[in-house]
């Protein structure tokens, strides 16, 4: 099973803000869209999970910003599966431009069904005990 991804997202315009920096929110996003290719890459179509009745909630995001980004940069972001037990995943980020740390970041996803109530990760996204 896979257990780390990166990928590489250029930054667009319409990401960056009045100081003609990427706003703080689209690092959220950037962890997402990481996150969301590391299950493709898994051969796991989150499509298909939700529509056996599974979500993965985000329960709780950090990032911590350490230089900015711009319009045009070319980023390396990554992901890493720390944990996943039970009825929770947890992932770390990191987001770099060419050797340099631009952001790190951590969610603590929750597998729940329709109704809101938790239930047992997917086999298949646990790493082999």
């Amino acid at each position: 099973m896979i257990t780390k991804y990166e990928m590489h997202i250029r930054v667009r315009y319409q990401e960056t803000d009045a100081q003609a920096r990427v706003h703080h929110a689209n690092y959220i996003t950037y962890f997402e869209v990481v996150r969301t290719e590391m299950l493709r890459e898994l051969g796991f179509s989150y499509r298909e999970m939700e529509e056996s009745g599974l979500f993965l909630v985000v329960a709780e995001a950090e990032c911590k910003y350490k230089a900015p980004a711009v319009f045009d940069d070319l980023l390396c972001v990554s992901v890493e599966t720390t944990r996943a037990k039970g009825v929770r995943i947890e992932n770390r980020y990191e987001v770099r431009r060419d050797d340099e740390i631009i952001a790190t970041g951590r969610t603590l996803l929750a597998c729940v069904d329709k109704a809101g109530k938790p239930r047992p990760i997917p086999k298949r996204l646990c790493p082999p005990e």
